[in-house]
């Protein structure tokens, strides 16, 4: 009898090594299938150069060039300490980019949860039961029955449905650091646009309030020579109604420098009022660079965040239709069973109390009514949507620096114009004010002369902020604001 278990024993032993040899060579051979299509990155269309580098007028004070740059850090050029402080603020504490964080960790957890899929399972399980038997029984009275038992399972990814799910969380996380790059971006170029704006308010403030002083001064001219009958009534009220329309702009743009303030405040994720101190104190514009460097059209698509998050999704639509067609082909797995059941403690370890299995098992949807296919198609479309808006993307980003460069070098042009203009207006007013006193013309001309003055400085002065503005939008659209760091680890 003893013998005849030796060998039983022995004989299962050698199947089983012969089932996990078998098993084995199936995982290794077949570890390189994966259904479904390969993902191959894109090649758009990308032009020799830019328009706006090619046709930038040479005599200009600032233009931009065709040159390998590092926009990392673009602001810096600026030379405002101020601003480099909000910066460096707005990149720590900004409750988007705060989220974006978030969703890159997130990213990283579902990987945790997809390369899980790859590696047996094994779940362990116990009970204890106390059992009554009626009178009536066979063998009346109480029995304990201890219980206890392990489970494993594993899927063999032989079609390479689980590598593909890995490869599609691969690129999610590609795709959320991206994102962040993406949110730093955006964020970095909206505190400086901001704060540029803060400027041109306070600059405009200051126009105002000098234009009003000499508007007061022409007005008590006016009044003086009213009162020697040298003027009449009507050039009186001319000049106090200028003074009163000066006077009335101050507090329109005294409400959007506070304004301002309190949008570069909920940046920082401040209270509105707390820099209020801090940007209170009037600033000027920050200079342009003499250059800027824009790098060639195809430097873009590797700086643009957007267009590389694109890509990324683009990856994860094509590993998703792997992971659909993979479902086409039966699923091999290997189970297995570990149980011990006995009615005393003392007989738990017996031989008698301890019960195994182990095998393969294989299951094969033959019908589902046509859903794995249309799954399939599903994930093809969804697919080709995303490579749709991917060549969306590029052309934007395209768009945004054409337009950039233009709207930058058509401004500089504009603001040449406008300081010859402020210029004459500016001679124009020292004039007329001299004949007008000297009564060789009519207040209307002086009154004239000093509104020209006042609306084409404050025009020379929207063109500089302008002319920042633009280039501001132009490193944006660069993709200027990040370089790599610990999320790309």
């Amino acid at each position: 009898m003893n013998e005849a278990l030796q060998t039983m024993t022995k004989g299962q032993h050698h199947s089983f090594c012969t089932l996990a040899m078998l098993i084995c060579f199936i995982v290794f051979t077949a570890n390189g299938c994966m259904v479904g299509p390969d993902y191959h990155p894109p090649q758009p269309m990308v032009p020799t150069g830019w328009v706006g580098t090619e046709k930038a007028p040479a005599e200009q004070p600032s233009v931009a060039i065709a040159q390998p740059a590092d926009f990392a850090a673009w602001w810096k050029q600026f030379n405002d300490p101020i601003l480099d402080r909000l910066v460096d603020e707005a990149v720590r504490k900004n409750p988007n980019l705060l989220i974006a964080e978030a969703r890159l960790r997130q990213a990283r957890a579902a990987r945790g949860v997809a390369v899980g899929g790859l590696w047996p399972s094994v779940t362990a399980s116990g009970s204890y039961q106390r059992l009554h038997n009626s009178s009536t029984s066979v063998t009346p009275g109480n029995t304990d029955l201890y219980q206890a038992g392990l489970d494993a399972m594993w899927e063999l990814d032989l079609f390479g449905g689980q590598r593909r799910n890995v490869e599609s969380a691969n690129a999610n996380i590609q795709a959320a650091i991206e994102n962040i790059r993406d949110v730093q971006v955006s964020l970095i170029a909206e505190v400086a646009l901001d704060y540029i704006q803060l400027r041109g308010f306070q600059q405009q403030i200051i126009i105002a309030r000098n234009n009003l002083d000499a508007q007061k001064h022409t007005a008590d001219i006016t009044r003086k020579r009213f009162t020697v009958g040298f003027a009449s009534a009507l050039d009186v009220a001319n000049a106090e109604a200028s003074v009163a329309t000066t006077a009335s702009q101050i507090p329109v743009f005294e409400t959007s420098e506070r304004q301002s303030i309190y949008a570069l405040s909920v940046l920082l994720a401040r209270l509105p009022a707390d820099l209020m101190i801090q940007l209170s104190p009037v600033g000027k514009l920050p200079t342009i660079p003499v250059n800027i460097p824009v790098g060639l059209p195809s430097d873009l698509l590797r700086r643009r965040p957007d267009v590389r998050e694109s890509e990324a999704q683009l990856h994860v639509a094509t590993a998703q239709i792997g992971i659909a067609v993979a479902d086409l082909f039966p699923s091999f797995s290997l189970t297995g069973t570990l149980n011990w059941s006995s009615n005393q403690l003392r007989t738990w370890w017996n031989e008698a109390s301890r019960s195994s299995a182990i095998g393969p098992s294989i299951t094969w949807p033959i019908f589902q009514g046509g859903a794995i296919i249309s799954n399939v198609h599903v994930q093809e479309a969804l697919r080709d949507q995303v490579f749709i808006t991917y060549q969306e993307t590029v052309l934007a980003a395209f768009q945004d620096v054409e337009n950039a460069m233009v709207a930058f070098n058509k401004e500089q042009q504009h603001r040449k114009l406008l300081q010859d203009a402020v210029d004459n207006n500016r001679k124009a007013v020292n004039l007329s004010l001299l004949l007008y006193t000297e009564g060789q013309i009519e207040f209307l001309n002086v009154l004239v002369a000093q509104t020209s003055l006042y609306t084409s400085e404050n025009a020379l002065m929207q063109s500089d902020q302008n002319i920042v503005t633009d280039l501001i939008a132009l490193y944006k659209a660069l993709g200027g604001g990040w370089e790599a760091g610990p999320h790309d680890e």
